[in-house]
């Protein structure tokens, strides 16, 4: 059932990649970049997803934004499933939705200025504009004076000033959903919290929904008000942002807050396989179990559903199963 309260709603959404089988071996395998990933984002709401590269964080957030449709599962935005929608319905409710891509240097075109690429989809939606809304926009940002940079071609911007000109475009249309996809991970650490800021302040400012993808646990803490932690396609853990941080219970969950000198310190400490392990193909039960320090017979043959621990946490793991 649709919730009037939710902007986005996925349910069992899958993104599955063939992968071309071998002269000795006909059947057919899939690289599962998603598989099976359920969530609802409120509307006004900042909402954090967390993993490491590799994860499926920006597949997910392609498949949002209607760049590249999932294999299976339903994709709702504001109530509307996107891929049951003609091209022309898609174009509209495209308005709503809007993207912020990891790269500065290779999201803007260097062949327009600042204010040809803000202006790129108010032309392309048929939206009315004048000057003074670019100017706007470019203050919003922090691009100040605006009138120093409207004129500039990307080459003769910073990482940071780019990446603002990236969310000035993003805004330039007033969309209800934004996507930002690793959007300070290339820039320098003194500016990262004056960009967070920034989306916090778009947030606030328009009522403005927001996914922050992020292989970052404290910056997805920051944001989000709640957090889904995504590994090798899956949501392994759910819930606030209170409950998580304050009580992880995957091992994969605990491992990422380690991680993190100040919010790390734990009782316990859960040290996992390195990287490499996560490249080990697992044909059934769970995902994790290669790179898991509690890894028992039962994870290696079945996989574990996420479950509901308390009101506002699920995890999926067999060492909480009742």
């Amino acid at each position: 059932m649709v919730s009037n309260m939710n902007i986005v709603e996925t349910e069992g959404v899958k993104k599955y990649y063939p992968v071309r089988g071998t002269i000795f071996s006909r059947q057919k395998r899939f690289i599962k970049a998603l598989d099976g990933i359920s969530l609802n984002i409120e509307k006004g709401e900042i909402y954090s997803l967390v993993g490491e590269t590799g994860s499926g964080k920006t597949t997910l957030g392609k498949i949002l934004v209607g760049l590249i449709p999932p294999t299976e599962g339903a994709v709702k935005i504001d109530g509307i499933d996107i891929y049951s929608l003609r091209k022309k319905e898609i174009k509209q409710l495209r308005k709503k939705v809007q993207m912020i891509f990891q790269d500065p240097y290779e999201s803007l075109d260097p062949k327009y200025k600042v204010k040809d690429i803000i202006e790129e989809p108010l032309k392309f939606n048929h939206i009315e504009y004048s000057k003074d809304r670019i100017i706007e926009l470019l203050d919003f940002v922090s691009l100040k004076p605006p009138e120093d940079f409207i004129n500039k071609y990307p080459f003769q911007l910073s990482g940071g000033q780019r990446q603002r000109v990236a969310i000035a475009r993003a805004l330039a249309i007033s969309p209800e959903f934004i996507i930002a996809d690793e959007p300070v991970s290339m820039l320098d650490a003194s500016i990262r919290a004056n960009f967070l800021n920034i989306l916090k302040d778009m947030n606030r400012n328009y009522n403005l929904s927001i996914l922050m993808i992020t292989h970052d646990i404290s910056i997805a803490s920051y944001m989000g008000k709640r957090i889904s932690v995504l590994y090798r396609g899956k949501i392994v853990e759910q819930g606030s942002t209170y409950e998580i941080i304050k009580n992880p219970l995957h091992p994969y969950t605990i491992a990422l807050i380690e991680s993190i000198p100040l919010i790390g310190k734990r009782d316990k400490e859960v040290h996992i396989k390195d990287e490499i392990s996560s490249n080990i193909p697992v044909d059934k039960g769970c995902n994790f179990y290669p790179r898991c320090p509690f890894a028992m017979d039962i994870c290696k043959e079945k996989e574990p559903e996420l479950e509901v621990i308390s009101q506002n946490h699920l995890v999926s793991c067999f060492l909480y199963k009742q």
